[in-house]
């Protein structure tokens, strides 16, 4: 089959790699412009372009996929099917029109829960026992379309937003290969998603990160793991912002917010529970632990 790849981020970049390995054809991928990052602001390739340098396919970045060239530019690849993961636009119809076969997303949550942008997160926030990948036939509603297949996988009490990122990530290529045998077989299932069971992932912004001390404990710390790395959990101390990595649930209890022990260990109260605070970064510091912050908090905080 003839491909077009539409995606941006890293976690996209197994499922392409896996696309130009098959017996398909990639014929050419979108993703967005390239942009300024980091605190220097170099100007970089988003990682779905790096991953293709020195393979001589055809790359397009267009502001906006809905303009009139960029849509002609993905129809003259005609491609057979169009593939999507992490893009972070909304395709138009014109774009899903586009392909003979089919226009399939790649969503990383077990659909119809965790519609949206940051399913990852939500998923480790919510006390989820298992996530997945969703591959679904695009339509022009936010994530709605029918299923084709679903991968799961268990969460692990240890993840992070990070790790289960990367594992979904590795999940991905082999959902996406079945999925276009089957289409290519013509005995691809169509499963309507149930609304009535649907949840939503808004954009996460960096201010979402604040820690409310009046949450329980348990509610914190899976707070803590699902926003690390990004858009990472933080709390106000001595009138700075601190980010919180890892924290372990205690049996202390005190005011929300109280310090309880200071010392050799950071120990905050919740609305139920307390938390030690494990890794953290000062603004401005690198990431160390929280005992490696309490010795040094009087330098930093002349």
């Amino acid at each position: 089959m003839r491909i077009v790849f539409i995606g941006t981020g890293d976690i996209g970049v197994p499922t392409l790699q896996a696309s130009l390995k098959s017996e398909h054809e990639v014929v050419g991928v979108v993703t967005q412009p390239d942009k300024p990052v980091g605190r220097a602001q170099l100007v970089e390739p988003p990682p779905i372009k790096k991953a293709l340098s020195a393979t001589g396919i055809p790359v397009l970045q267009p502001a906006r996929i809905k303009d009139r060239q960029a849509i002609e530019e993905i129809r003259a690849f005609k491609p057979d099917v169009i593939v999507v993961m992490a893009y972070g636009q909304i395709l138009p119809r014109e774009v899903l029109e586009i392909p003979k076969i089919a226009s399939l997303n790649l969503h990383a949550s077990l659909l119809p829960r965790w519609r949206g942008a940051a399913p990852i997160q939500a998923a480790i926030a919510a006390g989820d026992i298992e996530s997945g990948i969703t591959v679904m036939y695009i339509d022009e509603g936010l994530d709605t379309g029918d299923i084709l297949l679903q991968r799961r996988i268990d969460i692990l009490p240890a993840d992070t937003g990070g790790s289960l990122h990367d594992r979904l990530a590795k999940i991905a290529p082999e959902a996406l290969l079945e999925s276009l045998e089957l289409l290519a077989e013509e005995g691809a299932p169509r499963i309507p998603q149930d609304n009535a069971l649907a949840t939503y992932a808004s954009k996460l912004r960096r201010e979402d990160g604040k820690i409310d001390w009046t949450d329980p404990a348990e509610a914190i710390e899976r707070k803590i793991r699902a926003f690390d790395p990004w858009p990472g959990a933080f709390m106000e101390f001595d009138g700075r912002k601190l980010k919180v990595f890892s924290a372990v649930i205690v049996g202390l209890c005190g005011m929300p917010g109280e310090i309880l022990l200071s010392e050799k260990e950071l120990v905050v109260a919740a609305g139920e529970g307390a938390l030690s605070l494990g890794e953290v970064q000062p603004e401005g510091k690198r990431r160390m632990s929280a005992a490696e912050f309490l010795r040094g908090h009087r330098t930093w905080s002349s």
